[in-house]
């Protein structure tokens, strides 16, 4: 196979870690026989520093010209300023919107070698196996009007939450559709007791499950969902929820693996690349970490797993994609860890030298 993916390294630890990630996919493609032309482009704070745009028109070109996109991450202090007319997280909302990629998947399954890195009890770890299914291109960060305003002489500021029937259609059907190849069921996280969307997302959730009889559904409030992601998260499967429940809960889920780093993600949509495939953007979770950029000490763990979920879901290589989860798997397995996730007095390896033990292994 010859594909063509463009990498968008970003802001702070992204450079770092998508070339942990490019290393990795050089090594899959010789061992597979395939060629992958990767090019890299500006986005975030970097890009705005360079063209004053937090994703350039060479670089969405680059995007919508690819069979998959890897990124980084975007973001830091330097461009943190409230009052700011672009921000860096400007360029990353404006290329999922741009390549319409509605579904976010952020999958959890923490290593049984590294429960001790995670704060919860081992014993609520056993068994834990969850797809957070974000919706991405709706709701409260898109809609309109938004925007500040005063309001009888003091300072006021509106933000439109606002949800289609299509829109919670499309990622509803994408949640049963995973959750068929994983144990066939869906918890669907909304407000229902209190929000008119969440009214909408519910009654339209359960019209999509009447097409997946062989897939259960439950519903769950949002708050009771964030205190079961902590007190029983073996009891979930495929996570649905709206945007920014998602952003939120997801990144509690972290918490589960014991680390930000350690998890992948994968935004798809109905668009398609060359071989029929979903055109995705792959990225790991965390942020740009500033306190840690150009250290060399970042986990690519996250972004080597976002590399695997490329090639599985718009390359179509599940052996290939195995096979790089497995090397990160028997690498970990083995006892080599990054800073975040090493245990005190336990020997920890810098970005380049785990991303060389993964490759050892592939």
């Amino acid at each position: 196979m010859q594909a063509n993916l463009t990498l968008l390294p970003g802001d702070g630890i992204g450079p770092e870690v998508v070339a942990a990630a490019r290393q990795a996919l050089e090594a899959i493609a010789a061992r597979g026989g395939h060629r992958f032309d990767m090019q890299e482009a500006l986005i975030g704070g970097c890009a705005i520093d360079a063209t004053g745009s937090p994703l350039p028109e060479e670089s969405l070109q680059a995007c919508e010209q690819a069979d998959a996109v890897l990124l980084g991450a975007v973001g830091g202090p330097k461009w943190d300023d409230p009052n700011a007319p672009v921000r860096p997280e400007g360029g990353l909302l404006a290329v999922r919107k741009a390549l319409e990629l509605f579904a976010n998947l952020r999958p959890v399954r923490p290593h049984p070698a590294l429960v001790d890195a995670s704060p919860l009890k081992r014993e609520r770890l056993e068994g834990v196996d969850l797809l957070v299914v974000r919706e991405l291109t709706s709701g409260l960060y898109f809609g309109q009007p938004k925007k500040r305003y005063v309001q009888d002489g003091e300072p006021a500021a509106v933000d439109t939450l606002i949800y289609t029937r299509c829109e919670i259609e499309r990622v509803a059907r994408a949640a049963f559709e995973l959750a068929r190849g994983r144990r066939r069921k869906v918890s669907s996280v909304d407000k229902a007791n209190v929000l008119e969307t969440s009214r909408l997302w519910r009654q339209t959730v359960v019209e999509v499950s009447q097409e997946y009889p062989d897939v259960a559904l439950e519903h769950v409030l949002v708050d009771a969902a964030a205190m079961f992601l902590v007190t029983r998260p073996a009891s979930f499967d495929v996570l649905l929820t709206e945007n920014t429940f998602g952003d939120i809960l997801s990144d509690e889920a972290s918490v589960l693996s014991g680390s930000l780093g350690a998890l992948p993600s994968a935004s798809l949509g109905e668009r398609r690349n060359r071989f029929g495939l979903p055109r995705g953007l792959y990225e790991p979770i965390h942020g740009s970490a500033p306190d840690i950029a150009g250290k060399g000490i970042a986990n690519p763990t996250g972004t080597l797993l976002s590399a695997a979920m490329l090639l599985r879901h718009s390359l179509g290589l599940a052996d290939e994609a195995a096979a790089l989860e497995a090397a990160v798997d028997s690498a970990i397995r083995d006892g080599c860890r990054t800073a975040d996730t090493a245990r005190p007095g336990e020997q920890a390896l810098d970005t380049q030298a785990f991303t060389k033990e993964v490759i050892a292994r592939i």
